[in-house]
């Protein structure tokens, strides 16, 4: 057994583990003992605030890490598609929640046979959703599904308004087959609707708005039990607010850039690094690495308010290197007075921390995990590219 990450001899082949320097590159790597560090963390901020963790598995992608989680605490996991539920529970996970509007027969189907061997939570946000829900719950027969009613906090994605939400409750409560548990919602760092470094002030507000709609709801004669909010930012701002019952953190268990810059982390606190190889040095000012857009995600732009970062991602080596442009397999690094007096040559090997780590893992078909005798074991990310 790998104790460190509770694989079994058949999952990791051995003699597999490698030395930093035998790596290719690209290559995600992920230093064991930090991630180790954040998953005890998180896991302590919510037994000190009395609320479950329910994590979003959508960052890490892995039946493996979800099982470090389960055993540091949290209640359960949270995922976004009803492919990565059938991963997660295949590998043992038993407690999940797919966060995640499902409206379409055969995603229901797939529902309901995993209803059959795991706790399985289910979300809605309209009434034709609920009714298609309803319909094939009552016709499969069983237990009935427990629901979440999603709720729009302020990001205009999915989820009810607001004020429609006692509305819409009331009549997801009398539907056959289901079972209303709660509400839920994702705000991420928003504050009065607008993007935010004040962490503390976002998710005292977004606690507030959904504690708020509970109670209103138990007072309409519908009794919602659990009232689920928190992204990585705002988690334990919002579990301090009575009447939050849980939190879905994501990002935490391997932080990011992003976080850094938020003020949720420091970059030592970056379980995931890109390492790269410099291929190419035209230009004293510039170093072309082996990752471009299909190593480094860039769905967290540069430049863009209230963050404002500098590039897709900050190296280690050569902090005043600046990760500025990315095609498909190159990467563009503009280097400042300090990386460029550092003698970089083609060859030399770089490590990142991307703005963005749970699509840059989605990018990558296994990470590498960083034992504590310093050697790399590849894990496949099972539940990659699952978005059906």
């Amino acid at each position: 057994m790998n104790a460190e990450l509770g694989l079994s001899d058949q999952e990791i082949p051995s003699g597999s583990a490698l030395d930093q320097s035998e790596l290719e590159t690209p290559c995600l790597l992920i230093d064991t003992e930090v991630m180790e560090r954040n998953i005890a963390a998180m896991a302590e901020t919510a037994r000190r605030l009395g609320v479950a963790l329910r994590p979003h598995a959508k960052t890490h992608k892995l039946p493996t890490v979800a099982g470090l989680q389960l055993e540091a605490g949290a209640c359960g996991i949270t995922v976004a598609k009803v492919s990565e539920a059938e991963v997660m529970a295949a590998h043992g996970i038993t407690s999940i929640f797919i966060a995640y509007p499902l409206v379409t027969p055969g995603k229901i189907r797939r529902a309901l046979a995993l209803h059959e061997q795991a706790e399985l939570i289910l979300a809605v946000d309209s009434l034709e959703g609920a009714a298609l829900l309803s319909e094939a719950a009552v016709t499969h027969g069983g237990a009935p599904l427990a629901v979440r009613l999603e709720i729009d906090t302020g990001l205009r994605r999915t989820g009810v308004p607001y004020d429609d939400a006692p509305a819409l409750a009331e009549k997801i409560a009398a539907m056959p087959g289901l079972s209303l548990t709660g509400i839920y919602t994702f705000r991420g760092a928003l504050l009065d609707g607008a993007p935010t470094l004040d962490l503390a002030a976002a998710g005292e507000q977004e606690g507030r708005l959904m504690a708020d709609l509970a109670q209103r709801l138990r007072e309409a004669g519908v009794p919602v039990a659990d009232v689920s909010v928190g992204s990585t930012p705002t988690a334990a701002f919002a579990a301090a607010v009575p009447g939050v019952t849980e939190i879905r953190p994501g990002t935490y268990v391997y932080q990011d850039r992003m976080q850094a810059r938020l003020g949720v982390c420091s970059l030592d606190d970056c379980a995931g690094r890109v390492r790269v190889t410099v291929v190419s040095r035209p230009a004293p000012d510039l170093a072309i690495v082996d990752g471009g857009s299909k190593t480094f995600a860039t769905d967290v732009q540069p430049n863009t308010a209230p963050l404002l970062l500098q590039g897709f991602g900050w190296s280690a080596e050569l902090p005043d290197a600046v990760l500025e442009r990315l095609t498909e397999e190159h990467g563009m690094l503009r280097l400042g007075p300090d990386a460029q007096a550092s003698g970089l040559a083609v060859g030399d090997v770089l490590h990142l921390v991307p703005n963005h780590i749970c699509s840059t893992v989605n990018l990558h078909n296994q990470v590498w995990f960083r034992g504590t005798d310093g050697r790399y074991t590849p894990q496949p990310v099972l539940a990659r590219g699952m978005l059906e």
